[in-house]
């Protein structure tokens, strides 16, 4: 019979989920590589990527995903911010595209000029936002005039079926969203959601519900 992780494990879960550490930092960003990549492809097609763009993207884990962004279309420049040492170092080991660079910040400011993006991306890391308002109010400054945000998070009714989301995490539904977006420079939403079906290592599966909710400047 598989035992019940303890509180204080479940805890850990969440601690590694929202800033990665240490060797179990390494297969925890490796999990949410291969449960995430669905939502993460749903995200770049929504940003309708075209030649030239100058793309952000806020909390890339271990960056085995960016070549699907830096080879959708030609000349595409990538700028990648984490808060984890071991996230940014990771991505750099998976990635030597002289077009794509990593930066750590403090997950509240960003470090590039205004006006400086034509596309910024987030998935599953609103949950972990200190300051949300405040935070998509920077990726606003720094996105050009008629540049667009895709932010991809899976759905309240489903994460909150995980043991591990009751610490840390902050759920959200697509009116709590829109109640944040509202308070922000940001003021027109729109956004598909998706259902699909994630399989696990062991052969279980789970349907996921999420969001891929787009803005523009």
């Amino acid at each position: 019979m598989n035992q019940q992780p303890t509180e204080e494990q479940l805890l850990q879960i969440a601690e590694q989920l929202s800033h990665p550490s240490g060797d179990d930092g390494i297969k925890t960003a490796d999990q949410m590589h291969f449960s995430n990549i669905g939502m993460t492809r749903s995200t770049i097609a929504a940003l309708a990527l075209v030649a030239d763009d100058i793309v952000l993207e806020l909390g890339h884990g271990n960056g085995k995903h960016i070549a699907e962004i830096s080879n959708k279309t030609e000349r595409i420049t990538y700028h990648g911010l984490e808060i984890s040492e071991l996230m940014s170092a990771e991505a750099k080991k998976n990635n030597c595209n002289e077009n794509v660079s990593f930066t750590l910040y403090d997950g509240e400011k960003i470090p590039f000029d205004s006006n400086y993006f034509h596309k910024i991306l987030t998935v599953n890391t609103l949950y972990f936002w200190k300051n949300p308002i405040q935070l998509l109010n920077e990726i606003y400054r720094v996105l050009k005039p008629g540049g667009k945000f895709c932010l991809t998070i899976a759905q309240k009714d489903f994460m909150e079926k995980l043991p591990f989301t009751k610490f840390i995490f902050e759920l959200y539904d697509i009116a709590k969203v829109e109640k944040l977006i509202q308070a922000s420079h940001f003021k027109n939403m729109e956004f598909k959601e998706h259902i699909e079906q994630l399989a696990y290592k062991d052969g279980q599966s789970i349907e996921r519900a999420y969001a891929v909710i787009s803005l523009k400047k």
